[in-house]
């Protein structure tokens, strides 16, 4: 059995040329944004006070974090994690689905930091792309359930692959790590997942041959039902019987003649 395509494969070049601009354009991007937050920490080894752009759970002033907190990192370690998660999720997510990821940002950036806000000990100062990095793997976690196109179901087993544990980190696992915001950011892929799942077309589903076989296969009891002789009801008359009289064939048996020797 052939498990190649069928012979219509015209654009196939094209396509493939397609899919390897997007997963490109898509990991340049999150390359460049992890470039920021290098940028960003390198700053913050100058002695700027960046605690005021930080996430300052049920405090006013605290709100300003929402926009700054995911640029923020505490360490060269913390940094590190948020940036291959970055890269890597970053990259699936855009390359899969462009126009989902691109709507869901906002939605992702804000719900980590109103998950902190809301959810954080007073006092205490949230910071960090790690809600982001939640955000994103619930997005392609969601789509992949929702959507259920070969490519979907790919993103969602590649992203539980890397990162599966992240279904675990928006609970309460270790001192000094934001579950807050992790779980903000998780909710907000979720519901961005909802939003968006028609956002970006369905990808054309590639035939076999072996499905052709298959549907032959199915078409062959009819096409064998059409060769079948028709019922004795369907069959035309080719004589009929004069008036008023039976119509009777008798057939004469002539007895077998025995032979002695």
């Amino acid at each position: 059995m052939d498990t190649s395509n069928t012979p219509d494969t015209g654009n196939a070049p094209a396509t493939d040329r397609s899919d390897r601009r997007r997963v490109l354009r898509a990991f340049n991007l999150s390359l460049g944004f992890v470039l920021l937050l290098v940028a960003v920490f390198a700053l913050q080894q100058t002695g700027w006070d960046w605690r005021p752009w930080s996430v300052g759970p049920h405090d006013i002033a605290g709100l300003l974090g929402l926009l700054g907190a995911p640029l923020l990192h505490g360490s060269v370690e913390h940094l590190g994690a948020n940036a291959a998660a970055l890269l890597i999720l970053g990259t699936l997510a855009g390359s899969v689905y462009p126009k989902a990821t691109l709507r869901a940002l906002p939605l992702l950036w804000l719900g980590s930091g109103i998950g902190a806000w809301m959810l954080g000990e007073p006092g205490s100062h949230h910071l960090g792309a790690s809600g982001l990095t939640h955000g994103l793997m619930f997005l392609v976690l969601g789509l992949g359930l929702l959507r259920r196109d070969r490519a979907a179901i790919a993103a969602g087993m590649i992203g539980v692959l890397f990162y599966g544990g992240m279904v675990m980190t928006v609970l309460p696992h270790e001192p000094g790590v934001s579950w807050q915001s992790h779980m903000g950011g998780a909710a907000a892929g979720v519901i961005a997942a909802l939003l968006f799942r028609h956002a970006d077309p369905l990808a054309p589903r590639k035939r076999y041959s072996w499905e052709d076989e298959e549907e032959e296969d199915e078409a062959g009891p009819l096409a064998d039902a059409e060769l079948e002789p028709p019922s004795p009801g369907q069959v035309p008359v080719l004589w009929q019987p004069r008036e008023g009289r039976d119509y009777e064939v008798v057939v004469q048996l002539r007895p077998r003649t025995r032979r002695d020797g």
